[in-house]
């Protein structure tokens, strides 16, 4: 006989229908980020709702509007994305560590441009997915001032801001798709960012050497 008062623990019913209804969310999401890899422009609800093989009412069950799927798309890229960078080294030769920096840069990035081309097509984007890409920008611009901390820390400022900035430019998606959009490869488009950076960096080790000998 139950007593007034005892808590109830959660039926298995409630839990498998709540875990149910996360999997339908995220396959209908990963349908949306399929059709975003293949180049689509446009997502209706019917094609979204074939890839993800649900029907189309169960798409608008789990999401307001098409808009908003989205962006919870979108922002489960984003976090793939994230999940896939490794620590690059932050001494040693140069070259190493450019090459690493060009490498883990050229991958993320590229499989980054569905998403970033999806973004630029809403209307309004959602704060939380502004907030997300800014996120990232400003941790891979905190990483390349640890990365090349041995180029960077010595030179005078401005020179060194300059520098920085210089080097955040060219190894963001915008610099990627731009190559990318005019006909390079991944790789020829790998083998760009790593070179401008290597010349980036040379030309300010001159300056930086040029500064002492007149300091």
């Amino acid at each position: 006989m139950k007593r007034t008062g005892d808590a109830q623990p959660p039926t298995p019913t409630t839990d498998g229908r709540t875990e149910r209804g996360r999997q339908t969310r995220e396959k209908i999401a990963d349908a949306m980020l399929s059709l975003l890899d293949e180049g689509q422009a446009h997502f209706p609800a019917d094609k979204v709702a074939e890839r993800a093989g649900v029907s189309r009412r169960l798409v608008f069950h789990h999401f307001a509007d098409m808009t908003q799927l989205a962006e919870v798309a979108v922002d489960r890229r984003l976090a793939q994305l994230a999940a896939q960078i490794r620590p690059v080294p932050t001494d040693g030769p140069r070259e190493l560590r450019v090459a690493a920096v060009a490498e883990q840069r050229a991958r993320i990035l590229e499989g980054l441009t569905p998403a970033r081309l999806a973004i630029m097509r809403l209307e309004n984007p959602s704060a939380r997915v502004q907030e997300a890409v800014q996120q990232m920008l400003d941790f891979a611009r905190q990483r390349l001032a640890q990365i090349f901390a041995l180029e960077l820390d010595p030179l005078p400022e401005p020179t060194r801001t300059d520098l920085l900035n210089g080097l955040d430019a060219v190894t963001t998606w915008s610099a990627w798709h731009h190559w990318r959009s005019t006909g390079l490869s991944p790789d020829q488009a790998r083998h760009t960012m790593a070179a401008t950076v290597h010349t980036l960096l040379a030309g300010a080790a001159g300056i930086g050497r040029t500064a002492e000998q007149h300091g």
